[in-house]
């Protein structure tokens, strides 16, 4: 990019007021509402964040403060996010399913004296913890629905009050809004994003302008965004994927942002839109294979025919695509062939048809799941990073697409393997450490180089191979190496297989307890007439375990060594949840709570005498009501598995 070394002299306030100079007119935001698209160009987004950051300084928010942000994408979190940025105030995003508690440990943690709250949902949560945020000055809400109550204690603010507040202060001075944007540097700390939390109370990383800007340089270097180009805002606001989206690539490419309706008609405004490109977890993709799956099941017969040849056939021309060689002709003609009739309307119907690349990240994701997208025509490629390298340290290239790799590093980020096995990162977009935790800063950064926590290696393509958490990877009786990740990959790209947990740490053999795909099996069930009530009842049904046996079989059978192969399993009666604490806010599993919560099936995992076991499940409602239930859970011994 001609730009890009005076686009790192900018923090990314004064890189948005540069967007403006080149791209005023442009329509940079856009969002649903009531069924509407409603655009906001470079000049509406600068002109919201002026306001919001005169508005701040008028009532109390000041340089080093901190403003929190919870809630669901909205443009009102960028103008809230940059507004603040813009006076030197740090902006931190919580996770919208977060609950009070953990949310008042996390303000009184980052030192957070206003938030931002979308609606009375978010806002409730702060009433309910009130006491325990005393340092909490400011709650700002841009829904007044049901806030009309509020409205008479000045601890709350309307976001639209807000804005008159910023619109008066500029009126009267117009230069004191860039002579706060003058005063930032590209080194200042910008946004607190926190870490994953899978041991415990996430860490805010410390952020900078220039920790975002290069990352969206070193993305864009890689794979070129046009300004024309649409992208859909459906991943979280605090994680670090999405910011990565909307504070680098965005300001540094001048690419549309897209907000859809809410969080339940993002894959319908998905259709709507039909990106260029995508970025997600690999729950994402899962889903949207689920849902073709489905929509290929529930087609006439002689659709499902041509589905099942032309996926073999994508696959076979997938492999060429992927690794950059030359096609044969008559499978290049079979592939166009089944682009044309079959792959361009099924992903057409999901809204994938205009995407040129897709990335996913946060997890690994299955080679088999890989290959999949490529077959049907969706340019898919594996990113690794971490929140503490602002997302992305490394990416497939296209032509270049190994399904058991991440990539190759970015430009201007190093990779090496420590003595280890550890994976160790330098790059512009580094972090510089955890707030308020100058012990963990030290470990891990540590020699100067990002510690992943990841085990892995390079392999003779240059490519970085993941295996696994490094705490994670496991070790049987014998001290043969597993890694637990690998299995739960394998498992869950079965069509009726959600998520899966792998045990077998110093243990004789591996095991697995799973969660059924409860739309997938559910739909199965119902065309094989097996009635069922609940969740609870269907993964309990004996021809439900039969359809796991074959995939557990299947994927052994594809193993090459004895020990990693599943001996038993038991399908779980309900679905690991993030509220219950299984789950972290970005779907990783959090293996040790499951293990000790879940430790009287653990236990039955490994006493093959054990075939049922009566267990008592609760389960906690969205409207605080709880209730027990007993149910009876089997478990299953593989044959053939030593």
């Amino acid at each position: 990019m001609e730009n890009r070394d005076e686009l790192l002299k900018y923090t990314i306030p004064q890189l948005l007021r540069w967007r403006v100079n080149e791209t005023g007119d442009k329509v940079a935001l856009r969002e649903k509402d009531f069924g509407y698209w409603n655009n906001y160009t470079w000049n509406d987004f600068y002109d919201r964040v002026r306001k919001i950051a005169l508005g701040l300084d008028k009532v109390g928010v000041k340089k080093g403060d901190k403003l929190a942000l919870i809630g669901d994408n909205i443009p009102e979190l960028l103008f809230m996010a940059i507004g603040a940025q813009s006076i030197g105030a740090i902006s931190a995003g919580i996770y919208q399913t977060t609950l009070p508690d953990e949310i008042a440990d996390l303000i009184n943690y980052m030192d957070v004296t206003a938030v931002f709250c979308d609606d009375q949902e978010q806002v409730d949560k702060l009433v309910e913890v009130r006491e325990r945020i005393p340092q909490v000055r400011k709650v700002i809400y841009e829904d007044p629905r049901g806030m009309r109550s509020y409205r008479a204690d000045d601890w709350y603010l309307f976001i639209d009050d807000l804005y008159e507040i910023g619109a008066s202060v500029h009126a009267q001075d117009r230069q004191k809004f860039d002579a706060f944007i003058d005063q930032g540097h590209p080194e200042d700390v910008c946004h607190f994003c926190l870490t994953s939390g899978t041991t415990g109370l996430s860490k805010a990383s410390m952020l900078t302008h220039k920790n975002y800007i290069a990352m969206g340089l070193q993305i864009t270097a890689v794979d070129k965004l046009e300004s024309t180009d649409e992208y859909l805002s459906f991943l979280p606001f605090a994680w670090i994927g999405e910011q990565m989206n909307s504070f680098g690539v965005a300001m540094a490419t001048g690419i549309t942002i897209n907000f859809p309706e809410s969080v339940e008609t993002s894959m319908a405004d998905l259709k709507e839109i039909g990106p260029h490109f995508m970025f997600g977890a690999p729950r994402i993709y899962e889903t949207i294979r689920s849902q073709i799956w489905l929509k290929i099941d529930e087609s006439y017969w002689l659709n499902r025919k041509a589905y099942n040849y032309f996926i073999k056939i994508g696959e076979q021309a997938a492999t060429y695509r992927m690794s950059g060689k030359k096609m044969p002709i008559v499978l290049r003609f079979k592939a166009w062939l089944g682009k044309v009739l079959m792959m361009d309307p099924l992903i057409n119907q999901i809204g994938l048809r205009r995407l040129r690349r897709a990335y996913t990240g946060g997890a690994a994701l299955g080679p088999e799941l890989f290959t999949f997208y490529q077959a049907i025509g969706v340019n898919l490629k594996q990113i690794y990073g971490q929140t503490e390298i602002v997302g992305i340290a490394y990416m497939h290239r296209d032509g270049d697409v190994r399904p058991d790799t991440v990539g190759k590093p970015l430009p201007e980020t190093e990779c090496k393997i420590s003595e280890e096995g550890e994976i160790l990162s330098h790059s512009p977009s580094v972090t510089v450490g955890y707030y308020k935790m100058d012990e963990q800063t030290t470990e891990l950064l540590e020699g100067g180089w990002l510690h992943s926590g990841d085990a892995g290696y390079i392999d003779e393509n240059g490519h970085l191979v993941v295996i696994d958490r490094l705490a994670d990877v496991m070790h049987n009786m014998n001290g043969d190496m597993f890694s637990p990740m690998f299995l739960e990959n394998k498992l869950k790209f079965s069509p009726y297989i959600k998520e899966a947990v792998v045990f077998g740490d110093k243990m004789e053999y591996v095991s697995a307890l799973i969660n059924i795909d409860p739309i997938v099996v559910g739909k199965w069930a119902e065309d094989h007439r097996i009635s069922f009530t609940t969740y609870m009842d269907l993964s309990g049904k004996p021809e439900v375990a039969e359809l796991l046996k074959e995939a557990v079989t299947e994927i052994n059978a594809r193993v090459e060594k004895d020990h990693f192969r599943i001996k038993r399993f038991a399908v779980l009666y309900k679905l690991l949840d993030m509220d219950d604490g299984e789950l972290t806010k970005t779907g990783k599993l959090r293996r040790k709570f499951i293990m000790q919560k879940y430790k009287d099936l653990y236990d039955a995992l490994y006493d093959e005498s054990v075939t049922t076991k009566k267990v008592e499940a609760f389960f906690q409602y969205q409207d605080g009501q709880s209730t027990t239930v007993e149910a009876e859970m089997k478990f299953y011994t593989m044959e053939g598995v030593a």
